[in-house]
Protein backbone atom coordinates (compact mmCIF):
# COMPACT_ATOMS: atom_id res chain seq x y z
CA UNK A 1 0.00 0.00 0.00
CA UNK A 2 1.65 3.22 -1.08
CA UNK A 3 -0.40 5.39 1.64
CA UNK A 4 -2.21 4.79 4.42
CA UNK A 5 -5.62 5.68 4.24
CA UNK A 6 -6.52 6.97 7.86
CA UNK A 7 -4.64 5.74 11.06
CA UNK A 8 -6.81 2.26 11.23
CA UNK A 9 -4.49 1.00 8.06
CA UNK A 10 -1.65 2.06 9.85
CA UNK A 11 -2.00 0.39 13.37
CA UNK A 12 -3.64 -2.71 11.28
CA UNK A 13 -0.15 -2.76 9.43
CA UNK A 14 2.12 -3.14 12.40
CA UNK A 15 0.27 -6.02 14.07
CA UNK A 16 0.33 -8.16 10.85
CA UNK A 17 4.16 -7.25 10.89
CA UNK A 18 4.10 -8.19 14.32
CA UNK A 19 2.47 -12.00 13.48
CA UNK A 20 -1.59 -10.97 14.00
CA UNK A 21 -3.53 -12.86 12.00
CA UNK A 22 -6.95 -12.33 13.91
CA UNK A 23 -8.60 -9.29 15.28
CA UNK A 24 -10.55 -10.35 17.95
CA UNK A 25 -13.52 -7.49 18.89
CA UNK A 26 -17.00 -6.47 19.41
CA UNK A 27 -18.55 -3.67 17.38
CA UNK A 28 -18.37 -0.19 18.41
CA UNK A 29 -17.93 2.83 16.39
CA UNK A 30 -15.15 4.35 18.24
CA UNK A 31 -12.65 1.77 16.53
CA UNK A 32 -14.52 1.92 12.96
CA UNK A 33 -11.01 2.26 11.04
CA UNK A 34 -9.22 -0.19 12.91
CA UNK A 35 -11.80 -2.60 11.20
CA UNK A 36 -11.32 -1.15 8.23
CA UNK A 37 -7.93 -1.23 8.27
CA UNK A 38 -8.40 -4.97 8.94
CA UNK A 39 -10.17 -5.35 5.70
CA UNK A 40 -7.81 -3.45 3.61
CA UNK A 41 -4.87 -5.47 4.91
CA UNK A 42 -6.36 -8.87 4.72
CA UNK A 43 -6.96 -9.31 8.89
CA UNK A 44 -9.65 -11.90 10.02
CA UNK A 45 -12.14 -9.87 12.40
CA UNK A 46 -13.58 -12.18 14.63
CA UNK A 47 -16.49 -10.83 16.69
CA UNK A 48 -17.51 -11.98 19.97
CA UNK A 49 -20.90 -11.29 22.48
CA UNK A 50 -18.86 -9.45 25.58
CA UNK A 51 -15.34 -8.00 25.51
CA UNK A 52 -14.07 -10.46 27.82
CA UNK A 53 -13.77 -12.78 25.12
CA UNK A 54 -12.26 -10.73 23.27
CA UNK A 55 -9.07 -10.82 25.16
CA UNK A 56 -9.30 -13.80 26.62
CA UNK A 57 -9.41 -14.91 23.16
CA UNK A 58 -6.60 -12.73 22.65
CA UNK A 59 -4.55 -13.93 25.50
CA UNK A 60 -5.19 -17.94 24.34
CA UNK A 61 -4.00 -16.95 21.23
CA UNK A 62 -1.05 -15.84 22.76
CA UNK A 63 -0.74 -18.56 24.46
CA UNK A 64 -0.98 -21.08 22.26
CA UNK A 65 1.18 -19.84 19.46
CA UNK A 66 3.73 -17.60 21.02
CA UNK A 67 2.99 -14.43 19.01
CA UNK A 68 1.09 -11.49 20.13
CA UNK A 69 -3.01 -11.34 20.39
CA UNK A 70 -4.70 -8.57 19.52
CA UNK A 71 -8.09 -7.49 21.00
CA UNK A 72 -9.79 -4.31 19.53
CA UNK A 73 -12.28 -2.90 22.29
CA UNK A 74 -14.70 0.27 21.98
CA UNK A 75 -14.44 3.11 24.30
CA UNK A 76 -15.81 3.28 28.20
CA UNK A 77 -17.49 -0.09 29.16
CA UNK A 78 -16.23 -1.95 26.06
CA UNK A 79 -12.32 -1.29 27.67
CA UNK A 80 -14.03 -1.70 31.24
CA UNK A 81 -15.93 -5.10 30.08
CA UNK A 82 -12.04 -6.57 29.12
CA UNK A 83 -10.11 -5.35 32.48
CA UNK A 84 -10.31 -9.28 33.62
CA UNK A 85 -9.08 -10.37 30.50
CA UNK A 86 -6.20 -7.77 30.61
CA UNK A 87 -5.30 -8.81 34.42
CA UNK A 88 -5.36 -12.32 33.09
CA UNK A 89 -3.14 -11.95 30.56
CA UNK A 90 -0.62 -9.57 32.88
CA UNK A 91 -0.44 -13.26 35.82
CA UNK A 92 -0.13 -15.83 33.15
CA UNK A 93 2.71 -13.29 31.26
CA UNK A 94 0.81 -12.76 27.74
CA UNK A 95 1.84 -10.99 24.88
CA UNK A 96 -1.55 -9.11 24.64
CA UNK A 97 -2.02 -5.73 22.89
CA UNK A 98 -5.51 -4.02 23.49
CA UNK A 99 -6.15 -1.23 21.55
CA UNK A 100 -9.17 0.86 22.47
CA UNK A 101 -11.07 3.43 21.37
CA UNK A 102 -11.27 7.05 23.13
CA UNK A 103 -13.79 9.64 23.19
CA UNK A 104 -12.59 12.76 20.62
CA UNK A 105 -9.61 14.64 21.32
CA UNK A 106 -11.83 17.75 20.41
CA UNK A 107 -14.73 17.29 22.58
CA UNK A 108 -12.68 16.18 25.67
CA UNK A 109 -13.86 17.46 28.76
CA UNK A 110 -17.17 18.12 27.59
CA UNK A 111 -19.29 14.83 28.17
CA UNK A 112 -18.89 13.07 24.68
CA UNK A 113 -20.04 9.70 24.83
CA UNK A 114 -18.18 7.08 26.89
CA UNK A 115 -15.58 9.59 27.21
CA UNK A 116 -13.35 8.37 30.29
CA UNK A 117 -9.22 8.19 30.74
CA UNK A 118 -8.71 4.68 30.41
CA UNK A 119 -4.85 4.19 30.99
CA UNK A 120 -4.49 5.22 34.34
CA UNK A 121 -7.63 2.18 34.83
CA UNK A 122 -4.99 -0.63 32.91
CA UNK A 123 -1.78 0.96 34.51
CA UNK A 124 -1.72 -1.78 37.40
CA UNK A 125 -2.24 -4.59 35.10
CA UNK A 126 -0.34 -3.51 32.13
CA UNK A 127 3.36 -3.38 30.96
CA UNK A 128 2.72 -0.24 29.57
CA UNK A 129 -0.62 1.93 29.10
CA UNK A 130 -1.10 4.64 26.93
CA UNK A 131 -2.61 7.06 24.37
CA UNK A 132 -1.07 7.19 21.26
CA UNK A 133 0.67 9.85 19.70
CA UNK A 134 2.04 8.84 16.81
CA UNK A 135 -0.31 6.03 15.54
CA UNK A 136 2.22 3.60 13.77
CA UNK A 137 4.98 4.37 16.07
CA UNK A 138 2.90 3.97 18.88
CA UNK A 139 1.48 0.51 18.29
CA UNK A 140 5.02 -0.70 17.32
CA UNK A 141 6.08 0.52 20.95
CA UNK A 142 2.73 -1.46 21.83
CA UNK A 143 3.64 -4.96 20.66
CA UNK A 144 7.52 -4.11 21.18
CA UNK A 145 7.08 -4.15 24.67
CA UNK A 146 4.39 -6.99 24.97
CA UNK A 147 6.77 -9.63 23.41
CA UNK A 148 9.80 -8.40 25.22
CA UNK A 149 10.80 -10.61 28.81
CA UNK A 150 9.15 -10.76 30.83
CA UNK A 151 6.05 -11.03 28.50
CA UNK A 152 2.93 -9.89 29.08
CA UNK A 153 0.07 -7.02 28.26
CA UNK A 154 0.13 -3.26 27.00
CA UNK A 155 -2.67 -1.30 26.46
CA UNK A 156 -3.35 1.68 23.85
CA UNK A 157 -5.97 3.50 22.81
CA UNK A 158 -6.95 6.46 20.19
CA UNK A 159 -8.42 9.80 20.47
CA UNK A 160 -11.48 8.79 17.94
CA UNK A 161 -10.99 11.98 15.47
CA UNK A 162 -6.95 10.86 15.56
CA UNK A 163 -7.91 7.41 14.75
CA UNK A 164 -10.60 8.56 11.88
CA UNK A 165 -7.99 10.81 10.60
CA UNK A 166 -5.10 10.37 7.73
CA UNK A 167 -1.96 8.80 9.06
CA UNK A 168 1.70 8.62 7.29
CA UNK A 169 2.20 4.85 6.20
CA UNK A 170 4.86 3.45 9.02
CA UNK A 171 7.31 0.25 8.45
CA UNK A 172 7.88 -1.66 10.88
CA UNK A 173 11.37 -2.25 12.06
CA UNK A 174 10.51 -5.63 13.68
CA UNK A 175 13.25 -6.30 16.87
CA UNK A 176 13.09 -9.66 18.05
CA UNK A 177 14.42 -9.19 21.32
CA UNK A 178 17.39 -10.66 22.16
CA UNK A 179 18.16 -13.71 23.98
CA UNK A 180 18.89 -12.77 27.88
CA UNK A 181 21.88 -14.31 28.98
CA UNK A 182 21.93 -15.80 32.49
CA UNK A 183 24.53 -14.99 35.14
CA UNK A 184 27.25 -17.83 35.03
CA UNK A 185 27.88 -17.73 38.51
CA UNK A 186 24.46 -18.33 39.51
CA UNK A 187 24.05 -21.37 37.03
CA UNK A 188 27.05 -22.79 38.42
CA UNK A 189 25.41 -21.99 42.21
CA UNK A 190 22.59 -24.15 40.93
CA UNK A 191 24.52 -26.97 39.64
CA UNK A 192 26.68 -27.35 42.80
CA UNK A 193 22.88 -27.86 44.59
CA UNK A 194 21.97 -30.52 42.58
CA UNK A 195 25.37 -31.82 42.88
CA UNK A 196 24.85 -31.87 46.64
CA UNK A 197 21.12 -33.11 46.40
CA UNK A 198 19.81 -36.22 46.96
CA UNK A 199 16.28 -35.88 46.29
CA UNK A 200 15.96 -33.09 43.87
CA UNK A 201 12.77 -32.32 42.32
CA UNK A 202 12.05 -30.15 39.12
CA UNK A 203 8.75 -27.82 38.26
CA UNK A 204 8.56 -26.65 34.63
CA UNK A 205 5.76 -23.99 34.59
CA UNK A 206 4.38 -21.99 31.69
CA UNK A 207 7.27 -19.69 30.75
CA UNK A 208 9.28 -22.57 29.93
CA UNK A 209 6.36 -23.47 27.05
CA UNK A 210 6.08 -19.62 26.25
CA UNK A 211 10.04 -19.55 26.09
CA UNK A 212 10.24 -21.86 23.36
CA UNK A 213 12.33 -24.13 25.92
CA UNK A 214 10.16 -27.00 25.98
CA UNK A 215 12.35 -29.42 24.30
CA UNK A 216 15.59 -28.03 26.52
CA UNK A 217 13.42 -28.66 29.47
CA UNK A 218 13.04 -32.17 28.03
CA UNK A 219 16.62 -32.89 27.66
CA UNK A 220 17.89 -31.48 30.58
CA UNK A 221 15.81 -33.93 33.23
CA UNK A 222 16.17 -36.79 30.84
CA UNK A 223 19.96 -36.04 30.61
CA UNK A 224 20.24 -35.73 34.47
CA UNK A 225 17.45 -38.14 35.45
CA UNK A 226 15.51 -35.69 37.35
CA UNK A 227 11.50 -35.99 38.65
CA UNK A 228 9.37 -33.23 37.47
CA UNK A 229 6.41 -31.59 38.31
CA UNK A 230 4.32 -30.04 35.25
CA UNK A 231 2.76 -26.44 36.43
CA UNK A 232 -0.02 -24.90 33.79
CA UNK A 233 1.40 -24.85 30.32
CA UNK A 234 4.51 -27.12 31.75
CA UNK A 235 1.92 -29.87 31.34
CA UNK A 236 3.05 -31.71 28.41
CA UNK A 237 7.07 -30.98 28.44
CA UNK A 238 6.86 -34.48 29.57
CA UNK A 239 4.57 -36.67 27.92
CA UNK A 240 1.89 -38.22 29.88
CA UNK A 241 3.42 -41.88 30.92
CA UNK A 242 7.13 -40.75 30.96
CA UNK A 243 9.14 -42.45 33.39
CA UNK A 244 10.21 -39.41 34.93
CA UNK A 245 6.78 -37.84 35.51
CA UNK A 246 5.60 -37.82 38.77
CA UNK A 247 2.37 -35.27 39.00
CA UNK A 248 0.34 -38.10 41.06
CA UNK A 249 3.41 -38.29 43.39
CA UNK A 250 3.58 -34.32 44.14
CA UNK A 251 2.36 -34.30 47.56
CA UNK A 252 5.18 -37.00 48.66
CA UNK A 253 7.75 -35.37 46.61
CA UNK A 254 6.91 -31.46 47.58
CA UNK A 255 6.76 -33.15 51.33
CA UNK A 256 10.28 -35.28 51.17
CA UNK A 257 12.53 -33.59 48.25
CA UNK A 258 15.48 -32.06 49.88
CA UNK A 259 15.62 -29.43 46.51
CA UNK A 260 13.02 -28.05 44.15
CA UNK A 261 14.35 -26.32 41.76
CA UNK A 262 11.11 -24.15 40.14
CA UNK A 263 11.82 -22.66 36.15
CA UNK A 264 9.22 -20.71 34.36
CA UNK A 265 6.40 -20.15 37.00
CA UNK A 266 5.82 -17.79 40.12
CA UNK A 267 6.45 -19.47 43.80
CA UNK A 268 2.96 -18.70 44.19
CA UNK A 269 -0.66 -20.17 46.41
CA UNK A 270 0.34 -23.06 43.87
CA UNK A 271 3.70 -23.84 44.64
CA UNK A 272 2.82 -23.34 48.34
CA UNK A 273 4.77 -20.19 48.20
CA UNK A 274 7.84 -21.89 47.88
CA UNK A 275 8.03 -23.71 50.91
CA UNK A 276 8.34 -27.32 50.65
CA UNK A 277 9.45 -30.43 52.44
CA UNK A 278 9.73 -30.06 56.54
CA UNK A 279 7.07 -33.23 56.22
CA UNK A 280 7.42 -36.68 57.28
CA UNK A 281 10.43 -35.62 59.18
CA UNK A 282 12.08 -34.15 56.79
CA UNK A 283 14.05 -31.08 56.72
CA UNK A 284 13.00 -27.88 55.07
CA UNK A 285 14.02 -27.95 51.33
CA UNK A 286 16.71 -25.38 49.67
CA UNK A 287 14.61 -23.98 46.85
CA UNK A 288 16.08 -22.35 43.16
CA UNK A 289 13.84 -20.35 41.49
CA UNK A 290 14.67 -19.58 37.94
CA UNK A 291 12.61 -16.99 35.50
CA UNK A 292 12.67 -15.34 32.18
CA UNK A 293 13.21 -12.23 33.68
CA UNK A 294 14.67 -10.86 37.01
CA UNK A 295 11.66 -9.02 37.61
CA UNK A 296 9.45 -12.55 38.07
CA UNK A 297 11.88 -13.84 40.62
CA UNK A 298 10.55 -14.46 44.12
CA UNK A 299 11.17 -11.51 46.79
CA UNK A 300 8.75 -12.96 49.50
CA UNK A 301 11.48 -15.53 50.36
CA UNK A 302 15.01 -15.96 50.36
CA UNK A 303 15.80 -19.01 47.51
CA UNK A 304 19.03 -20.49 48.11
CA UNK A 305 19.77 -19.85 44.70
CA UNK A 306 18.23 -17.99 41.62
CA UNK A 307 19.32 -17.33 37.81
CA UNK A 308 17.17 -15.50 35.06
CA UNK A 309 17.55 -15.71 31.78
CA UNK A 310 16.18 -16.79 28.37
CA UNK A 311 15.17 -20.37 30.02
CA UNK A 312 16.42 -22.67 27.07
CA UNK A 313 19.72 -21.20 27.43
CA UNK A 314 19.44 -21.33 30.90
CA UNK A 315 18.37 -24.74 30.80
CA UNK A 316 21.48 -25.35 27.86
CA UNK A 317 24.02 -23.57 30.79
CA UNK A 318 22.82 -25.74 33.87
CA UNK A 319 23.76 -28.95 31.89
CA UNK A 320 26.64 -27.88 31.45
CA UNK A 321 27.33 -27.02 34.70
CA UNK A 322 26.42 -29.93 35.79
CA UNK A 323 29.05 -31.91 33.94
CA UNK A 324 31.61 -29.62 34.98
CA UNK A 325 30.44 -30.09 39.04
CA UNK A 326 29.92 -33.32 38.82
CA UNK A 327 26.50 -34.25 39.03
CA UNK A 328 25.71 -38.31 39.16
CA UNK A 329 22.52 -38.74 38.07
CA UNK A 330 22.47 -42.43 39.48
CA UNK A 331 22.46 -40.59 42.92
CA UNK A 332 18.85 -39.87 42.54
CA UNK A 333 17.83 -43.16 41.29
CA UNK A 334 16.26 -44.56 44.48
CA UNK A 335 14.50 -41.17 45.04
CA UNK A 336 13.06 -41.46 41.39
CA UNK A 337 11.68 -44.86 42.12
CA UNK A 338 10.27 -44.12 44.70
CA UNK A 339 7.69 -41.17 43.44
CA UNK A 340 7.39 -43.34 40.48
CA UNK A 341 6.21 -46.27 42.52
CA UNK A 342 4.41 -43.65 45.03
CA UNK A 343 2.72 -42.23 40.78
CA UNK A 344 1.93 -45.75 39.45
CA UNK A 345 0.14 -46.21 43.21
CA UNK A 346 -2.35 -43.59 42.39
CA UNK A 347 -2.63 -44.24 39.24
CA UNK A 348 -3.54 -47.45 39.99
CA UNK A 349 -6.00 -46.87 43.05
CA UNK A 350 -8.04 -44.34 40.57
CA UNK A 351 -9.08 -47.30 38.52
CA UNK A 352 -12.44 -47.89 40.42
CA UNK A 353 -13.57 -44.17 40.69
CA UNK A 354 -12.68 -43.31 36.71
CA UNK A 355 -15.50 -46.59 36.52
CA UNK A 356 -17.56 -45.68 38.76
CA UNK A 357 -21.26 -46.73 38.05
CA UNK A 358 -22.48 -44.73 40.81
CA UNK A 359 -25.70 -42.74 40.74
CA UNK A 360 -25.19 -39.85 40.92
CA UNK A 361 -22.19 -39.38 38.86
CA UNK A 362 -18.70 -39.47 40.30
CA UNK A 363 -16.71 -36.28 38.21
CA UNK A 364 -14.00 -38.89 37.65
CA UNK A 365 -16.15 -41.15 36.00
CA UNK A 366 -16.20 -38.54 33.19
CA UNK A 367 -12.69 -38.18 32.96
CA UNK A 368 -12.74 -41.78 32.97
CA UNK A 369 -14.22 -41.78 29.67
CA UNK A 370 -13.14 -39.01 28.64
CA UNK A 371 -9.67 -40.06 28.36
CA UNK A 372 -10.61 -42.74 25.68
CA UNK A 373 -11.56 -40.92 23.48
CA UNK A 374 -9.18 -37.99 23.32
CA UNK A 375 -6.08 -37.56 20.59
CA UNK A 376 -2.45 -37.25 21.02
CA UNK A 377 -2.77 -33.15 19.85
CA UNK A 378 -6.17 -32.54 21.64
CA UNK A 379 -5.91 -28.82 23.13
CA UNK A 380 -8.00 -29.33 26.64
CA UNK A 381 -9.65 -26.13 28.49
CA UNK A 382 -10.04 -26.04 31.67
CA UNK A 383 -12.87 -23.05 33.10
CA UNK A 384 -14.24 -23.95 36.72
CA UNK A 385 -13.50 -24.73 39.86
CA UNK A 386 -13.87 -28.26 41.53
CA UNK A 387 -14.63 -29.74 38.46
CA UNK A 388 -11.91 -28.54 36.40
CA UNK A 389 -9.59 -29.51 39.35
CA UNK A 390 -10.12 -33.26 38.94
CA UNK A 391 -9.13 -31.93 34.87
CA UNK A 392 -5.66 -30.85 36.23
CA UNK A 393 -5.44 -34.73 38.26
CA UNK A 394 -6.78 -37.08 35.60
CA UNK A 395 -6.10 -34.96 31.83
CA UNK A 396 -2.39 -35.90 31.78
CA UNK A 397 -1.58 -33.94 27.81
CA UNK A 398 0.97 -35.90 25.71
CA UNK A 399 2.08 -32.82 24.03
CA UNK A 400 3.50 -29.63 25.23
CA UNK A 401 1.12 -26.46 24.27
CA UNK A 402 -2.26 -28.11 24.57
CA UNK A 403 -3.54 -27.45 27.74
CA UNK A 404 -4.95 -23.89 29.12
CA UNK A 405 -6.89 -22.88 32.17
CA UNK A 406 -6.74 -19.41 33.40
CA UNK A 407 -3.49 -19.29 35.59
CA UNK A 408 -2.88 -17.91 38.85
CA UNK A 409 -5.63 -15.00 38.50
CA UNK A 410 -8.34 -17.76 38.52
CA UNK A 411 -11.15 -16.17 36.57
CA UNK A 412 -13.66 -17.70 35.61
CA UNK A 413 -15.42 -17.21 32.05
CA UNK A 414 -12.25 -17.24 30.14
CA UNK A 415 -13.55 -20.61 28.50
CA UNK A 416 -15.31 -19.63 25.53
CA UNK A 417 -12.50 -17.04 24.18
CA UNK A 418 -10.22 -19.58 24.87
CA UNK A 419 -12.18 -22.30 23.20
CA UNK A 420 -12.44 -19.50 20.24
CA UNK A 421 -8.59 -18.86 19.99
CA UNK A 422 -7.89 -22.73 20.34
CA UNK A 423 -9.88 -23.77 17.32
CA UNK A 424 -8.11 -21.22 14.99
CA UNK A 425 -5.04 -21.54 16.18
CA UNK A 426 -4.61 -25.94 16.39
CA UNK A 427 -7.83 -25.93 12.87
CA UNK A 428 -7.30 -29.75 13.07
CA UNK A 429 -7.03 -30.90 16.56
CA UNK A 430 -10.07 -31.71 18.64
CA UNK A 431 -10.70 -28.47 20.77
CA UNK A 432 -12.35 -29.42 24.45
CA UNK A 433 -13.81 -27.16 26.77
CA UNK A 434 -14.54 -28.46 30.50
CA UNK A 435 -17.17 -26.23 31.86
CA UNK A 436 -18.05 -26.28 35.45
CA UNK A 437 -21.75 -24.84 36.02
CA UNK A 438 -21.18 -21.92 37.50
CA UNK A 439 -18.67 -21.09 35.07
CA UNK A 440 -20.64 -21.59 32.48
CA UNK A 441 -22.90 -18.69 33.39
CA UNK A 442 -20.09 -16.59 32.14
CA UNK A 443 -19.85 -16.52 28.86
CA UNK A 444 -21.78 -19.12 27.40
CA UNK A 445 -23.81 -16.51 25.33
CA UNK A 446 -20.35 -16.66 23.07
CA UNK A 447 -21.82 -19.89 21.62
CA UNK A 448 -23.44 -17.87 19.36
CA UNK A 449 -19.67 -16.82 18.27
CA UNK A 450 -18.49 -20.29 18.31
CA UNK A 451 -21.46 -21.01 15.67
CA UNK A 452 -21.42 -17.64 13.54
CA UNK A 453 -18.03 -18.56 12.61
CA UNK A 454 -18.13 -22.11 12.27
CA UNK A 455 -15.84 -23.37 14.69
CA UNK A 456 -17.15 -26.35 16.47
CA UNK A 457 -15.66 -27.45 20.23
CA UNK A 458 -16.88 -29.94 22.18
CA UNK A 459 -17.96 -28.93 25.74
CA UNK A 460 -18.18 -30.66 28.83
CA UNK A 461 -20.24 -29.02 31.46
CA UNK A 462 -19.80 -30.76 35.26
CA UNK A 463 -23.10 -29.89 36.54
CA UNK A 464 -23.77 -30.54 39.95
CA UNK A 465 -26.29 -27.33 40.53
CA UNK A 466 -24.04 -25.74 43.25
CA UNK A 467 -20.63 -23.31 43.85
CA UNK A 468 -18.90 -26.51 45.03
CA UNK A 469 -15.58 -24.54 45.53
CA UNK A 470 -17.60 -22.46 47.92
CA UNK A 471 -20.34 -24.73 49.14
CA UNK A 472 -17.99 -27.45 50.93
CA UNK A 473 -16.06 -25.01 52.52
CA UNK A 474 -18.47 -23.24 54.37
CA UNK A 475 -20.24 -25.56 55.38
CA UNK A 476 -17.01 -26.95 57.30
CA UNK A 477 -16.59 -23.79 58.92
CA UNK A 478 -20.31 -22.32 59.29
CA UNK A 479 -22.26 -25.45 59.24
CA UNK A 480 -24.05 -23.79 56.83
CA UNK A 481 -23.77 -22.33 53.36
CA UNK A 482 -25.56 -19.27 51.64
CA UNK A 483 -25.11 -18.22 47.90
CA UNK A 484 -23.46 -21.51 47.15
CA UNK A 485 -27.12 -22.77 45.22
CA UNK A 486 -27.25 -23.11 41.62
CA UNK A 487 -29.80 -24.98 39.71
CA UNK A 488 -29.99 -29.02 39.60
CA UNK A 489 -29.77 -30.41 36.07
CA UNK A 490 -30.05 -26.58 34.62
CA UNK A 491 -30.04 -27.82 30.99
CA UNK A 492 -27.19 -25.46 29.87
CA UNK A 493 -27.03 -27.73 26.84
CA UNK A 494 -30.60 -26.23 25.54
CA UNK A 495 -28.97 -23.43 25.38
CA UNK A 496 -26.40 -24.43 23.13
CA UNK A 497 -29.07 -25.98 21.35
CA UNK A 498 -30.79 -22.82 20.78
CA UNK A 499 -27.87 -20.55 19.64
CA UNK A 500 -27.30 -22.81 16.61
CA UNK A 501 -24.74 -25.80 17.88
CA UNK A 502 -25.88 -29.12 19.70
CA UNK A 503 -26.24 -30.55 23.12
CA UNK A 504 -28.06 -33.02 25.42
CA UNK A 505 -28.26 -33.90 29.04
CA UNK A 506 -26.68 -36.81 30.45
CA UNK A 507 -27.52 -38.74 33.88
CA UNK A 508 -26.31 -41.54 33.56
CA UNK A 509 -22.62 -43.44 33.77
CA UNK A 510 -22.92 -45.26 31.05
CA UNK A 511 -24.43 -42.14 28.69
CA UNK A 512 -21.19 -40.63 29.40
CA UNK A 513 -18.83 -42.41 26.65
CA UNK A 514 -22.23 -42.38 23.58
CA UNK A 515 -22.55 -38.40 24.63
CA UNK A 516 -18.61 -37.56 24.12
CA UNK A 517 -18.35 -39.48 21.07
CA UNK A 518 -21.56 -38.34 19.32
CA UNK A 519 -20.30 -34.28 20.63
CA UNK A 520 -16.76 -34.92 18.82
CA UNK A 521 -18.61 -36.38 15.30
CA UNK A 522 -21.11 -33.61 15.54
CA UNK A 523 -19.26 -30.61 13.64
CA UNK A 524 -20.33 -28.36 15.61
CA UNK A 525 -20.30 -26.54 18.98
CA UNK A 526 -21.96 -29.34 21.62
CA UNK A 527 -22.31 -29.58 25.20
CA UNK A 528 -22.20 -32.93 27.07
CA UNK A 529 -24.30 -31.44 30.01
CA UNK A 530 -23.53 -34.18 33.04
CA UNK A 531 -24.75 -33.83 36.15
CA UNK A 532 -22.68 -35.01 38.74
CA UNK A 533 -23.24 -36.02 42.66
CA UNK A 534 -22.74 -32.17 44.47
CA UNK A 535 -22.09 -34.01 47.80
CA UNK A 536 -18.30 -34.88 46.51
CA UNK A 537 -15.74 -32.20 46.73
CA UNK A 538 -13.02 -32.36 45.53
CA UNK A 539 -10.09 -32.98 47.90
CA UNK A 540 -8.40 -30.59 48.13
CA UNK A 541 -5.78 -27.88 50.72
CA UNK A 542 -5.58 -24.21 50.85
CA UNK A 543 -1.80 -23.42 49.73
CA UNK A 544 -1.50 -25.65 46.52
CA UNK A 545 0.68 -28.17 47.71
Amino acid sequence: MESAKHAGDAAVAVSKAYGVETMFTLSGGHVFPLYDGAVHEGMRILDVRHEQSAVFAAEATARLTRKPGLAVLTAGPGITNGVSGVATAHFNGSPVVVMGGRAPKSRWGSGALQELDHPPLLEPITKLSFTADSVGQDVESAFRTAIAPHRGPVFVDFYMDDLFGPAAEHQAAIQTPSPLEPDPDDIAAVARLLAEAERPVLVYGSDVWMDRAEEAARDFAEAWRLPVIPNGQGRGILPAGHELLVTRARGQAFAQADLVVVIGTPLDFRLGYGWFGGKDGAPLARVVHIADAPSQLATHMRPAATAAGDLSVVLWSLGTACGENSVDPAKYAPWVSKLADTAAAAIAGDADLLAAESDPIHPMRIYGELGRVLADDAVVIGDGGDFVSYAGKYVEPKQPGNWLDPGPYGCLGTGLGYSIAARLARPSSQVVLLLGDGAAGFSLMDVDSLVRHGLPVVMICGNNGIWGLEKHPMQLLYGYDVAAELQPQCRYDQVVTALGGGGELVTKPSEIGPALRRAFDSGVPYMVNIATDPQVAYPRNTTGV
